[in-house]
């Protein structure tokens, strides 16, 4: 058993369909990624992992609690927190002061005010903050506007906004999305030093093959919302069937 178990899950939107009977078991403290071509329905099903979608059919459970029903802020407290394809951050406001939302909302928690559960003190939450700019190696740009950052950096201020909140599993969309080469190497070493130094699972989407063979312990790839293969990434690179629905022709 994993700590994220996807059973017969399928969704449809009018006559299409998005999911088709899709299972999947993440395991914990591993990082397992979620590949395919454009319409393979990967965003689809990671909204149904957050909440943002309920399933035609199926059932998402995390950590043996359905994850169904429940709103966004409520499956944040459970341990789950997700990065979006565009860096979700307040660009009027500081680095540091950006850090300092999550840190405030105090959990059993999430980002939303509905999870404080207690207010800390002002210390605490400046001295988290300010580790936290320290472990994501953004300490001397805590007074900078994040608008003016770069996107590697501003991708890395909201993993660790998420990483605040200490959730117990991290889904990535698209992390590396519309970055230069170096912000993406950047981004793959401190993933991979998030996995090595932290109690934590990680499931990400992704198009860049560089940053899926970069950090990946396990693949699923999906071809029109259904899993088409998953196994090892040494067992995926030249498989047939990746090649064929990557390539659209037998290879």
């Amino acid at each position: 058993m994993g700590i994220l178990e996807v059973k017969n899950v399928g969704k449809r939107f009018g006559g299409l369909q998005a999911l088709g009977d899709v299972n999947l078991s993440v395991k914990e403290n591993t990082v397992h990624a979620i590949i395919g071509p454009n319409g393979a329905g990967k965003s689809t099903l990671l909204n149904c992992l957050v909440g943002k979608l309920i399933p035609d059919t199926g059932s998402v459970m995390f950590d043996g609690q359905s994850v169904l029903g429940r709103k966004p802020y409520e499956i944040n407290q459970m341990g789950i927190s997700r990065v979006f394809q565009t860096p979700e951050i307040f660009g009027d406001l500081t680095v540091l002061e950006n850090m300092l939302i999550p840190c405030f909302a105090k959990r059993d928690g999430a980002f939303s005010l509905n999870a404080i559960t207690s207010v800390p003190s002002e210390t605490d939450v400046l001295e988290k903050a300010e580790k936290m700019l320290v472990e994501m190696n953004m300490a001397d740009k805590r007074h900078m506007h994040s608008a003016s950052l770069s996107r590697g950096d501003k991708r890395r201020l909201e993993i660790g906004m998420c990483l605040s909140q200490e959730p117990r599993l991290l889904l990535l969309d698209e992390p590396t999305a519309g970055m230069a080469r170096a912000d993406t190497n950047n981004t793959i070493d401190l993933l991979k030093e998030i996995k090595e130094q932290r109690d934590i699972t990680i499931a990400i989407i992704e198009h860049d093959m560089h940053v899926v063979f970069s950090l990946a312990d396990r693949i699923t790839v999906l071809a029109q919302g259904t899993p088409l293969v998953e196994d090892d990434p040494q067992n995926i690179r030249g498989n047939p069937k990746v090649r064929e629905a990557y390539l659209g022709e037998s290879a």
